[in-house]
């Protein structure tokens, strides 16, 4: 089938009329639409686009940077981190405009863009269970980033003179606040939290290599990469790739977020929605080189997973940086949370029939964090997890799925400009998520061979 001329050399490869299709929706499917978190409210602006992005973005993966710098070295790593700056805003940007490539018709999930590519059955099935690993993990990854983040507060606070706590009793403390903002309905609803996430974010990135600045360099800084033997360097490089493949992580809610953007034939959505991801990469830049070049100029091999970690003078501004990611991760929990949320709601509304309301958000939502409790409790392996997801599921769902659905649909001419761009960003991923959770799963292991649970 033909392609026209249009963005970036193409358009969809269907023809549609320009009209847009009557709503063929019952009164029960409007219903359940306009409860469902995601469909429930379209007012949002374009500055909600920017912090939410910021707020998806920026979170536990910016305080593990320094550390991936480490496994990979000064080349490889300031590498890395570009080409993923670069290929991620790109990919980004095709799923911005994919949101209303259909004339009338708005993909407001990533799996109705997968279906509309890949088909009904297919697309279902290559989309969710990616999307959902990535935003349980992410949440995992947030409640143990949470709660180890309030005991570093409380540890500095204290200064030894308090009785040591468990972190297991920390990941509860952070976890109750969860269960009670979980309750909020939809994205519009997690506004302010959101903004002050952002917000909060940017001051704990600035502080993380601000601080490193202010301490210099160390007189017995080592810039040689972490492990001793070859096989030690392979997977130290391999799970380094995979952290760096985790702070790239927004796509998976990228169009969750533009769905709750009001749309019209002169101003469609992606135009302000766009608008917010150029001010969300921006911050996203000034936040992560920073922190992941000055934190492993400060200190080298010898840095911890966590940079806030790493640091501990000044001590009062360390600690109120570490209460500063309590704050985002609260707002970033929440932001991957709800896509989670409209998935299970729509299930249990939809196909197993249950009246929608608060009871059953209640039940359903407060059974999640339970279980994203439950699970960091259990395997508070930090730097492992983001290595092992971030490879895992991140890197198809950010690097390449896009692309792949972007050449599905648009058909580009063969060696055309968009045509190159895309097949490298496929290869790219496929190497990332092929090579990211080896590093991470040995580093699990390591760590699970002296970890003692719930410790």
């Amino acid at each position: 089938m033909g392609t026209r001329v249009g963005a970036m050399g193409t358009r969809p490869a269907e023809n549609h009329t320009s009209l847009p299709p009557k709503d063929w929706r019952t009164v029960e499917e409007r219903k359940i639409d306009d409860w469902l978190p995601v469909t429930a409210s379209r007012n949002g602006k374009w500055w909600y686009s920017a912090f939410h992005n910021v707020t998806a973005m920026v979170g536990a993966g910016v305080l593990t940077l320094p550390y991936a710098m480490s496994e990979l070295g000064w080349g490889p790593g300031v590498a890395v981190m570009t080409l993923s700056w670069m290929m991620t805003l790109y990919t980004l940007w095709q799923m911005v405009e994919m949101h209303e490539m259909v004339p009338g018709k708005r993909f407001d999930r990533y799996h109705e863009l997968g279906q509309y590519a890949f088909g009904e059955t297919l697309g279902l099935w290559i989309v969710v269970p990616q999307q959902l690993v990535v935003e349980i993990s992410l949440d995992i990854v947030y409640m143990i980033t949470g709660g180890k983040s309030l005991k570093k507060f409380h540890d500095l606070v204290c200064d030894g003179r308090c009785k040591d706590i468990k972190l297991s009793y920390f990941i509860m403390i952070f976890a109750s606040a969860q269960f009670v903002i979980s309750q909020l309905p939809n994205f519009d609803s997690i506004a302010t939290i959101s903004l002050a996430a952002a917000l909060m974010s940017i001051c704990y990135s600035t502080i993380a290599w601000g601080a490193s600045v202010d301490k210099g360099k160390a007189d017995d800084v080592d810039y040689s990469l972490r492990a001793s033997t070859t096989s030690g360097m392979v997977f130290d490089f391999l799970g380094g790739l995979g952290q760096m493949a985790f702070s790239f992580s927004g796509h998976n809610v990228v169009l969750e977020i533009q769905a709750s953007i009001p749309s019209t034939e002169e101003t469609p959505s992606k135009k302000p929605m766009w608008k917010g991801v150029i001010v969300a990469y921006t911050i996203v830049l000034l936040c992560y080189f920073p922190v992941a070049f000055v934190g492993y100029w400060a200190f080298g091999n010898s840095i911890d997973d966590n940079i806030l970690i790493t640091l501990n003078t000044p001590k009062w501004l360390i600690a109120a940086a570490n209460m500063m990611v309590v704050i985002h991760v609260i707002g970033s929990y929440q932001v991957y949370a709800m896509p989670v949320f409209d998935m299970m709601e729509m299930v249990l509304v939809r196909k197993m029939r249950f009246s929608p309301g608060w009871k059953l958000r209640l039940v359903s939502r407060s059974l999640f964090v339970a279980f994203t409790m439950f699970v960091g409790i259990t395997f508070p392996f930090f730097g492992g997890l983001i290595g092992f997801f971030g490879g895992l599921a991140f890197a198809p769902t950010t690097y390449f799925l896009p692309c792949i659905i972007w050449l599905t649909v648009y058909k580009p001419r063969v060696f055309s400009l968009s045509w190159c761009a895309n097949w490298f960003c496929i290869v790219g991923g496929v190497l990332l998520m092929v090579l990211g959770p080896i590093g991470g799963l040995r580093q699990i292991i390591m760590e699970a061979k002296t970890y003692q649970f719930y410790s």
